[in-house]
This record gives structure tokens, sequence and C-alpha cells, in this order.
């Protein structure tokens, strides 16, 4: 279910969806989890984190937060030309960004466990994780887990939010064997 708030992801149903397979009913011996992270590519996949992966980023970030509940998750890796606009859309600024993030502002009544849409620039993940010397795929755990975060409603606008943010981040990125992304490199 959308909704037509301004924060909703306007891309997000209109290309299809695939599942991970643990998402699947019945797909395996273990029951499905009560994380479902749907994944959209709007560029070629080669060079980009499978699903699976993503979902794992998701996962850590729920865990890390200590989100017990169900949770759902539609994702989408994009382009630089999308990324830009939907940055100017919803941010007012003209340029492409790493991550951005659309908590579902579900109406009063509803109760879904839909927390929302991220949005990846992939060219500019790349970009940074060269620019930063950090390996490529701890670049995306780290923009996954961060989106994440945000859909949770955390923030780093504050000093004091950002230190807690950045805190938790590191947490969860050490946990998946990832150095501290705020680390001078």
């Amino acid at each position: 279910m959308r909704t037509d708030a301004p924060s909703a992801h306007p891309h997000a149903s209109a290309m299809p969806r695939k599942r991970t397979p643990s998402a699947l009913p019945g797909s395996g011996p273990r029951a499905p989890s009560p994380v479902v992270v749907q994944v959209g590519y709007a560029l070629p996949r080669r060079g980009l984190p499978a699903p699976l992966s993503l979902r794992r980023w998701v996962e850590a970030a729920l865990r890390g937060a200590r989100r017990r509940r169900p949770a759902a998750v539609d994702l989408r890796i994009v382009g630089a030309a999308e990324g830009r606009a939907l940055n100017r859309r919803y941010r007012g600024r003209d340029y492409a960004t790493n991550v951005l993030s659309f908590p579902a502002e579900l109406p009063a009544g509803v109760n879904l466990p839909l927390l929302g849409d991220l949005v990846i620039c992939a060219p500019v993940v790349a970009r940074e994780a060269a620019e930063q010397g950090k390996p490529l795929v701890h670049h995306w755990a780290h923009l996954a887990v961060h989106g994440t975060l945000h859909l949770l409603g955390y923030d780093h606008e504050r000093p004091a939010d950002a230190g807690r943010m950045e805190a938790l981040e590191r947490r969860i990125l050490a946990g998946l064997g990832i150095a501290d992304p705020y680390a001078p490199r």
C-alpha cells in the first residue's frame, strides 16, 4: 500500500519487484523472515550488490536499532540522472546524492510494517568509495545501514544526534566486519 504523501518515492511502484529468496514463503528450510526488502534496479545489475546483500545490510541496521517488529523496505538502485532528479524534487538540491530515505507516511489507523523507501545512487556510491579509499562493497553496506536508520527516525542534523547515529552505524558495521566508515583514511 502506498500513500500520496510527498515523502513517498514516486517511482518505486512502477517497476517490477523481485523478492529475495528468504522472503518467499516456503523457499527454504527456515521460516520467512519478518523483514521484507524489495529491491529494484533502474540500471544494469552488473557490479551492483545482489538483493540478498542489500537485505542483509538492512536487517543488520534493524537489529542494531533493536527493531523487533516486522518491517518492509523498498530499495531502488538508480543512476545519476534519476538520483539528481529525486534530490532536486524532494530536497531542493540539484545534484545526485548517495542515499535518499523516504519514510512511509501511512494514514492514521493503518498498521503496516512498511518503513519506507530507500534510493541509492550507484555512480555516487562508486565515486565516493574511490575518493575515500574504501572497498566499494563496504560503502554500499554503510549507505544501506545509514538509509535504514533514517527510515527509523535517526538523523544527523544536530551534533548530538549525529554522534548517536554514527556510533550506531559503527557498531552495526563492525558486526558485519566493516571498518569505521568515519575514520580518516
